[in-house]
Order: structure tokens, then sequence, then C-alpha cells
């Protein structure tokens, strides 16, 4: 790990996970274009105002969880305040810095993409939404994450929020299949978080950070993880099934088998620490299942 300004501040940002906040983009565009429906300048805005909400709330994690000292025996990779490497009022002024940018970004994709009042009203309170859940995951005196609510959360603005907001700004309308893409995408996002607190279900249980993972336990969280896998790939398939009718859909079928790989190992593996190297696994199983099925839309 290198200590310039620039590496700490990149680490600091997380660039790993944000494929994953883009994925909900991309499944929401691919849907709209197999419609017959794109624009490109939606598309890059949304894609830039998803990036600047993941390291926004990149941001607020590492502030947070360092405030509340859950980061000081934590496994995973290191934090910049816990760590001292990024001041806590330099971690503010960052804060800042980027939630202007993406207010500047969203009220730009909202004046390109939304004509009707009610359709400007609707974004602007889901963006503020979206801001507000980012910063107060782990921030304030009763952060969400803090009370076993950020699956949930995840599953909303990864998926829902993500693939059908994304839908609507390309066509103007909302079909209820879309839900199925969305809630596939989402559910594999949250299967992420899942695992990442599956990893430091320990050290949260001991700072009173009482993730999901840490509610249900390492067994049932276990169980959780495999539900999330299965129930994404099948409302891909279903979605697949009854509104697309090509064969060429079914590409996402061909990471399966690394999703069914990383799935099993999480069961067998009782410790979390050695967790740890099957989160990139699940990430990278997560972000081509996602590519495959937005490839198998375009082609369709």
């Amino acid at each position: 790990m290198s200590n310039s300004k620039f590496a700490i501040w990149l680490e600091a940002a997380r660039p790993r996970t944000l494929p994953l906040a883009l994925a909900s983009i991309v499944t929401g565009a691919a849907v709209a274009m197999w419609q017959g429906r794109f624009h490109a300048g939606i598309t890059v805005l949304a894609l830039l105002t998803a990036t600047l909400l993941q390291i926004l709330s990149n941001l607020a994690n590492d502030y947070g969880d360092a405030v509340k000292g859950t980061d000081k025996d934590r496994v995973g990779p290191r934090r910049a305040v816990q760590s001292g490497l990024i001041t806590p009022q330099a971690m503010k002024r960052a804060m800042l810095l980027v939630l202007l940018l993406t207010l500047l970004s969203g009220g730009m994709l909202i004046l390109l993409a939304c004509q009707k009042p009610e359709d400007i009203l609707g974004f602007l309170v889901m963006g503020v939404l979206a801001i507000v859940a980012a910063i107060t995951y782990t921030v304030g005196n009763k952060p969400y994450g803090y009370m076993g609510l950020g699956d949930i959360s995840v599953l909303i603005f990864f998926g829902l929020l993500g693939v059908g907001g994304t839908y609507y700004l390309q066509t103007g309308h909302f079909e209820a299949m879309v839900l199925l893409p969305a809630l596939g995408c989402g559910l594999l996002a949250t299967a992420v978080l899942n695992l990442n607190n599956l990893r430091d279900i320990d050290t949260d249980r001991q700072c009173g950070k009482n993730t999901l993972a840490v509610r249900m336990g390492p067994l049932w969280g276990r169980r959780y993880h495999l539900l999330l896998l299965g129930g994404a790939l099948l409302s891909l398939a279903l979605y697949a099934a009854l509104a697309v009718h090509t064969a060429v859909i079914w590409l996402f079928l061909l990471a399966s088998p690394l999703l069914l790989r990383h799935g099993m190992a999480v069961w067998k593996e009782p410790n979390g620490a050695a967790l740890r190297p099957l989160l990139e696994q699940v990430v990278k199983g997560a972000l081509l299942t996602n590519v495959l099925f937005a490839a198998g839309l375009v082609l369709s």
C-alpha cells in the first residue's frame, strides 16, 4: 500500500466498490435499449452520479466507523481515518466536495431527462434520499448500518431505484416487469455487503454494530448469503423467460458456476477472517452476471 497523498485518497474512495454501483445503471439502460429507447447523455450522467454517490458513501463510512471506533481491530483493508492517514476534518471537507459534485451531476441529469414537473420533483426527492442514505449509513447518532438496515438500503438503491430509475429516465414510463432485473441486481449487491459483514462479524459485534449478519449469526448469515445469490439468478431467469424470449439473453448463466463455487466456499468456511479473499470473488461474480445480462439484452 502506497502512502502518497493521491494513493491514500484513492484507497479511501474504495474504487473496487464502484463497479457494482454502476452495474444497476448499465442494467437499467440495457433494458431500455432492448425496448428501443436509449439516450447516451442520460446514461453518462447517471453513471457519473452513481459513482459520486458511492464515493460519498465510502468516505462517510470511513469517517463514521472511525469516529465510533468500529475500525480499530477490523479484519478488512485499512481505513484512512482510523489509521491516521487522513484527519477527520480533511475527510469531512472531502465529503462536502463530493456532495456538491453529486448535487451538480444529479441536477444536470434531472434537467436533461425529466420533462414533467412531477418527474422533476420525484427524482429530486429520490436524489436527496440517496444522499442521506449514503451519509447516514455509519454517520450520526443512530446510523442505520448499525441497526441491521444496510441490506435493505443496498437492495433499494443498488437495485430497485438504480435499475428502475435509470429505465424510467430513459423511457419516461415504468413497467412492473423491470422489477425483476432490478431485484436481481440488488440481491447481488446485497450479497457483497453481507459477505463484508460476515467477515467483520466478530469485531462488529464487539463494537455494537448490529448488522444483519450479527443479528442472524454466522450460520444463518451463510444461509442468507446463498439465498441472495440464488434469488438473484432466479429473478434474472424469470425476466429472461417471461419478457425477452431469445436464446442470447441467457448469457448471464455463464457466470452461475462462479457464483455457485463462491457460495459453497462461503458455506464451508467458518472463519470470518478467511472470508476476506472471497469478497473479491463475489464482486467479480456479481459484476460478470450483470454485464452478461446487459449484453444479452443488447444483443437481443
